[in-house]
């Protein structure tokens, strides 16, 4: 309907000029007709042309208003049904859209989670102090019939507790060395904003209560006790508080590292696993003896060695390292050396093992872990912190492997 109107809208205007054109011809034929009996004035012909021309205007003037109101009736006609359409054809799409949108961000979110605290957690140490407590709990077995439901009952009782505070201890220094993480390591989540403060807190406080919760329920006293005393040392070692924050020291902090390895870890889980799980005495063995050995030469090495990428930013917030007083080159060699010492003294308890195949076993294993070490020493880049801390994960990958061989020295 609104369309017949525009389209008639050009015969309007063709239809104003024809009318005009009449109205003019008829205004000029009668301008010259002589009324029988008449003698028109002048005055009345001036009154006539004036009338004509006024009707001439008001249709002109009619017709234009009725062209105007076709056209602006048209366009908003157009306009409502293209917003009608718009409305149709959008909502639809949204709607089918909106699920897959949401459970996509979801998915990202839990994945990114997931990541941060997989770094929060420092899973290369976790991985250690895993293997640290089976080869300490496997010192403890002296045939093979020990291997039982109650033996892995026993080590996963060891396991869990320590795995909660290995998180409460981790995340404890990294809430500790935010500023410090920005220069040092800003790939870290708190250190890049990928977890804020408030959920690291909550992460390593919940950790830390479930830590103490299953130590308590499981009753185990060496547990209880190394829980306790590695939650002390290293709550000193990061937080900043008078008389604490003991990382500052370099002494000290070596001095947390040595206690944990060499002798809290191996003491308290073969403890453990002989008077709690075995219900044995007692005793000092022969693999025992050599764990603390080897670890004291390797515990020293890694303290040191994990402070020489970080000496920009222990610098520059007053933590003395070692590798900030002596220099990274010289404190990287001193390392270097304590690893091949700590091989040197596996080497030599495994030749005087009574058993031919563990002699050979270790002794292979040993030469083969030293070997490895040396010469990949030899490749470090101490200007390109990548290279350092390649070198420093090769460290541990090669305890996880030591931990695997220490328990078949007798």
């Amino acid at each position: 309907m609104y369309g017949g109107l525009v389209m008639s809208s050009p015969n309007s205007c063709s239809l104003t000029n024809v009318v005009g054109g009449n109205l003019w011809r008829r205004k000029h034929s009668t301008s010259n007709i002589n009324y029988p009996g008449s003698c028109p004035s002048k005055a009345s012909q001036n009154k006539r042309k004036i009338q004509m021309e006024y009707n001439l205007l008001r249709f002109q003037q009619s017709s234009l208003n009725h062209h105007y109101k076709c056209i602006e009736g048209g366009s908003a006609y157009q306009e409502w049904n293209k917003k009608y359409v718009v409305k149709a054809t959008s909502k639809p799409s949204f709607d089918s859209g909106l699920p897959t949108s949401n459970s996509k961000n979801m998915l990202d979110s839990v994945k990114n989670f997931l990541a941060a605290f997989y770094l929060f957690c420092y899973p290369y140490v976790m991985i250690g102090r895993m293997l640290s407590t089976i080869c300490a709990s496997l010192i403890a077995v002296q045939k093979l019939s020990d291997i039982s439901p109650l033996f892995i009952i026993g080590l996963l009782q060891a396991l869990v507790p320590y795995t909660f505070l290995d998180v409460y201890i981790n995340g404890l220094n990294q809430l500790s060395d935010i500023e410090i993480d920005k220069i040092n390591k800003p790939y870290l989540p708190l250190a890049s904003g990928q977890l804020s403060f408030r959920t690291g807190v909550i992460i390593a406080g919940s950790s830390l209560i479930l830590s103490f919760w299953l130590g308590w329920i499981i009753g185990s006293w060496p547990l209880i006790w190394s829980l306790v005393m590695c939650f002390s040392l290293w709550t000193a070692y990061s937080i900043n508080v008078p008389l604490l924050r003991w990382k500052r020291h370099p002494l000290l902090a070596a001095m947390c590292t040595f206690l944990t390895l060499t002798i809290i870890f191996p003491i308290t889980f073969f403890l453990h696993m002989q008077t709690i799980v075995l219900k044995r005495p007692f005793v000092f063995p022969r693999s025992l003896v050599f764990v603390i050995v080897f670890m004291s030469f390797y515990s020293v090495g890694i303290a040191l060695f994990k402070d020489i990428p970080d000496i920009e930013g222990d610098k520059k917030y007053g933590i003395h390292s070692f590798s900030a007083r002596l220099g990274q080159k010289r404190v990287f060699w001193i390392c270097v050396s304590l690893f091949e010492m700590a091989f040197g003294v596996a080497l030599l308890a495994g030749a005087t093992s009574s058993c031919l195949w563990i002699k050979i076993v270790t002794g292979l294993g040993h030469a083969a872990l030293a070997s490895v070490l040396w010469y990949q020493a030899k490749y470090v880049d101490l200007t390109n912190k990548v290279s350092i801390r390649s070198f420093y994960m090769l460290i541990w990958k090669l305890l996880s492997v030591a931990y695997l061989l220490m328990p078949l020295i007798r």
